[in-house]
C-alpha cells in the first residue's frame, strides 16, 4: 500500500524549499524598483505556508521509508506541484494574468523547456523576470536531487527518489552514499555557474543578465532577458554561452573526474565523443551550407551554425538566428537535430546521445549475428557488455517516444494547428527544447496555442523532463494495486 504520508511530507518540503527560493529575487526587486516586491513576498509566503501545513501534518510517520512507487509519484507529482505554485509571481504580479498562461511559463521553466508564450519578455519586472531565469536553474539539475542532500537530515531515506528523477541509461553514483552524490553534482553545477557569470561580465553583461543567462545555460533551459534572445549580445558572448551549453550538455560524472584530474575516463568515454562527432559533423555541414548560400560570412556562418546546433542537440533553445529561413535542407537538418539530446546525466532533455548510440551498435551487431548465427555477439559501451534488460529499455523508450510523438502531432492538429506547427510544438515540448519549427519557431512562441493545447504540452514537459516511464507508470494500473 502507497505511504500517503511520506508522499505529502515530501511534497510539504519542496513547497518551503520553493517558497525560500522565490525570496532570491528580492534583491533585485529591490533594487531596480520594479514594482514587484510584495508580489515576489505573497508568492513565497503562500507557497511556504501552504508546504509547512503539509510538511507539519505528516511529520509523525512511522515508516519513513519511500519505496520504489512513492518515489515515482513523489518526482512526478513533485514537478507538477512546484510547478503550480511556481506560477504564482507572475500571476500575482500581473505580468501573466492568465493562470493557464502562468502556469504554461512555469512549467515550461522547471522543466528547462523554455518554450514560452511572453510577446515582450523586457516588459516584465525586473524580481519575476529573474524568478523566471532561477526556475530553469532549480529544475535544471532537479529539485529533487537537490532535496536528497538535505532529506537524510529529516530521517527520510532519498534512494528511491534519485532513481525515479535520474532516469538516464547510465546512472553514474559519484559516491556510495545518495547525499553525497547530490552534494557533488550541485557543486559541479554551481561551480560551472559561477564561472560562466565571471565570463559573461567581462563580456560586458551587468550582474543581473549575467547571473540570469548563467542559470538558464547551465540548466539548459533557454530563457533569456531579451526578446532577441542571445542574438541581442555581441559575437563573444555567444561564444561563451556555446562553450557552457556544450559542456552542460555533458555527463556531470566527467565534470567530476575532470576535477579530480582523472581525464581517462572522459577519453574513454564513447558516449562523450559521439556527442562531441554528432555537435562537430552538423555544424561544418551546416557552416557549409551557410557560406555557400552567401547568407553571411565565414565567420559569422561558423558562428551561427554553432550556436543553433549546439542549442538544439544540448536542448537548450537560445537562438542567434533564424533557422527557418534557411534552406531548406539546413532546416530539415535542424529539426532532425531535435531528436538527439544530450549526454545522459546531464541537464539535457530529448532522447539522449547514449540511446542512440546504444541503438546504432545494437544495428551492427545484428549484422554480425547474421554473419555467425553460434557466436555471442554482446553490445559493449565503453570496453563492458551492455546487459539485455538495458538494450530492452532503450528499444522501449525509443518505441514510446515515436508513440507520444505522434499522438502528440494528431492531438495539435486537432486543435487547429498546421501539421508544420503541430510538429514542432510536440517534439519541441517532449524534448525539453522550447523553440520548435512553424508558428512556434525561434523567432515566434506559444501565446496563440489554444489552453488546451497548453495543458497537453506542459503534459509533454514533464513526461520528457523524466523520460516518460517515470509519468507512464503511473498509468499503469498494476501501480495503484497493493
Amino acid at each position: 500500500m502507497l505511504n500517503y504520508k511520506i508522499i505529502l511530507n515530501v511534497l510539504g518540503f519542496l513547497l518551503i524549499l520553493n517558497g525560500i527560493l522565490m525570496l532570491f529575487a528580492l534583491p533585485f526587486s529591490l533594487y531596480y524598483k520594479s514594482g514587484d516586491v510584495s508580489a515576489i513576498l505573497t508568492s513565497a509566503m503562500i507557497t511556504a505556508l501552504v508546504g509547512a501545513a503539509l510538511w507539519f501534518s505528516t511529520r509523525k510517520n512511522e515508516n519513513k521509508n519511500i519505496g520504489k512507487k512513492e518515489g515515482y509519484l513523489i518526482v512526478s507529482s513533485g514537478w507538477l506541484v512546484i510547478s503550480l505554485f511556481g506560477a504564482l509571481p507572475y500571476l500575482i504580479s500581473g505580468a501573466i494574468p492568465n493562470y493557464t498562461d502562468a502556469f504554461f511559463e512555469s512549467i515550461s521553466g522547471f522543466t528547462t523547456t523554455g518554450a514560452s508564450i511572453l510577446n515582450d519578455i523586457e516588459a516584465l519586472p525586473k524580481g519575476v523576470l529573474f524568478w523566471r531565469s532561477m526556475t530553469q536553474w532549480i529544475g535544471g539539475m532537479g529539485i529533487i536531487v537537490l532535496s536528497l542532500a538535505i532529506l537524510p537530515f529529516l530521517g527520510i531515506g532519498g534512494m528511491q527518489l534519485f532513481v525515479a528523477e535520474v532516469t538516464g541509461v547510465t546512472t553514474d553514483k559519484l559516491h556510495p552514499h545518495i547525499k553525497e552524490t547530490a552534494k557533488r553534482l550541485w557543486g559541479i553545477y554551481v561551480l560551472l555557474t559561477i564561472i560562466q557569470t565571471g565570463f559573461l561580465l567581462f563580456g560586458g553583461m551587468d550582474l543581473y543578465d549575467a547571473f540570469s543567462h548563467s542559470f538558464t545555460t547551465m540548466s539548459i533551459g533557454g530563457f533569456s532577458t531579451k526578446q532577441a534572445s542571445i542574438a541581442y549580445y555581441s559575437p563573444f558572448i555567444q561564444y561563451v554561452i556555446i562553450v557552457f551549453m556544450f559542456l552542460a550538455g555533458m555527463n556531470f560524472a566527467l565534470h567530476y573526474f575532470s576535477l579530480k584530474l582523472n581525464f581517462k575516463k572522459i577519453w574513454t568515454n564513447e558516449e562523450f565523443w559521439f556527442y562531441s562527432l554528432i555537435v562537430g559533423a552538423f555544424t561544418l555541414i551546416v557552416t557549409l551550407g551557410l557560406y555557400v548560400g552567401k547568407h553571411t560570412g565565414l565567420e559569422q556562418s561558423f558562428r551561427d551554425a554553432c550556436f543553433q546546433v549546439v542549442s538544439i542537440v544540448t536542448t537548450t533553445g537560445f537562438v542567434t538566428a533564424n533557422h527557418q529561413s534557411w534552406s531548406p535542407l539546413l532546416g530539415f537538418l535542424i529539426f532532425a537535430l531535435m531528436f538527439i539530446g544530450g549526454c545522459a546525466g546531464s541537464t539535457a532533455g530529448g532522447i539522449k546521445v547514449v540511446r542512440h548510440l546504444l541503438l546504432w551498435k545494437n544495428c551492427i551487431a545484428e549484422l554480425k549475428r547474421l554473419l555467425h548465427p553460434n557466436a555471442v555477439i554482446p553490445v559493449r559501451l565503453n570496453g563492458k557488455a551492455v546487459s539485455v534488460q538495458i538494450m530492452s529499455n532503450v528499444l522501449a523508450f525509443f518505441l514510446l517516444y515515436i508513440i507520444v510523438f505522434a499522438f502528440g502531432c494528431v492531438f495539435m492538429s486537432m486543435l487547429g494547428l498546421d501539421f508544420k506547427s503541430a510538429i514542432g510544438s510536440v517534439i519541441a515540448s517532449l524534448g525539453n527544447i522550447g523553440p520548435g519549427i512553424g508558428s512556434v519557431g525561434p523567432v515566434d512562441n506559444y501565446h496563440h496555442i489554444p489552453d488546451l493545447g497548453k495543458w497537453f504540452l506542459s503534459f509533454l514537459m514533464i513526461l520528457g523532463r523524466l523520460e516518460l516511464f517515470t509519468v507512464l507508470i503511473l498509468f499503469n494500473r498494476g501501480f495503484w494495486r497493493r
